[in-house]
């Protein structure tokens, strides 16, 4: 795997005031059931934000939310000072989605025909026209150029994971969304994925809101965690995230020690379901 050129840089970005995403108040109701409750928080410029929370916690749900494809029910949330899906947003956010990186393996599509997919927009997608620069920059930051030619049914999970990334690059957003990324590739590739999105957040300016059931993963990248479960139980930097006796406190569950590792874990009551 080729070098990942944004480690030769020197210039760091900084957190700035500026908000990119504002959410507030917002509650969400699928099928009829509560999934996510008066949920408040601020994105700005140049942070990188991990959620976490337990399946069903309502993570995917509030980022379906943001993206505007799920309507919410109350509350307001703004990216750039507008709402979702606005035109004027078009090429500044780019969603990678849990499924993106389980593309069929008999997919006649090489990794450069997918990053060139990322530079599609409202404004050009009936145009055959592509950014070269663009596209070559996005398949050099994941360190792909060696297998650009090559099909994605050929790739490795964590492979397949860095073109799904070089796509959204590949637009030139500058807010970077991502769900569950980590899931289905090995602990080598895992660490590979996480120094690139910390990488694109420090060098490359971009501002990461990330997902994730893995909280040793993100305690490792993210500047700010947050843990939901149905609302925002914990909002601050990675630093002062709770440990596992203080979640299970927020969460209302018992907990028994694991002597095996001198850490504890944490169980329902009710179901024995280690968190």
């Amino acid at each position: 795997m080729g070098a990942v050129v944004l480690e030769a840089r020197t210039s760091i970005s900084e957190v700035t005031d500026q908000p990119i995403l504002e959410v507030e108040g917002l509650s969400v109701v699928r099928s009829g059931k509560l999934i996510i409750h008066d949920v408040d928080f601020t994105v700005r410029e140049g942070e990188f934000v991990g959620i976490v929370g337990p399946n069903g916690s309502g993570k995917t749900t509030l980022l379906l939310s943001i993206l505007g494809i799920l309507k919410e029910d109350s509350g307001k949330i703004r990216i750039y000072g507008c709402e979702p899906m606005c035109k004027s947003n078009d090429g500044r956010i780019s969603w990678v989605s849990q499924a993106a990186s389980n593309l069929p393996r008999d997919l006649r599509l090489t990794v450069r025909e997918l990053v060139e997919l990322g530079t599609l927009n409202r404004s050009n997608m009936f145009s055959f026209a592509r950014d070269k620069q663009q596209v070559d920059e996005a398949i050099e930051m994941v360190g792909l150029g060696d297998v650009q030619h090559t099909d994605i049914g050929r790739l490795s999970g964590g492979q397949c994971q860095r073109a799904v990334i070089a796509r959204a690059l590949a637009s030139k957003a500058d807010f970077i969304i991502l769900d569950e990324p980590l899931v289905g590739i090995d602990r080598e590739s895992r660490a590979s994925l996480l120094k690139l999105l910390d990488d694109l957040c420090h060098y490359a300016n971009k501002t990461i809101l990330m997902v994730s059931h893995d909280m040793a993963a993100i305690r490792q990248t993210a500047h700010r965690m947050i843990y939901l479960e149905e609302t925002i139980k914990f909002d601050g930097e990675t630093k002062l995230f709770p440990n596992l006796t203080q979640l299970a406190m927020l969460r209302g569950i018992s907990h028994v020690h694991d002597e095996s590792h001198g850490e504890h874990l944490h169980t329902d009551a009710e179901s024995g379901e280690v968190l």
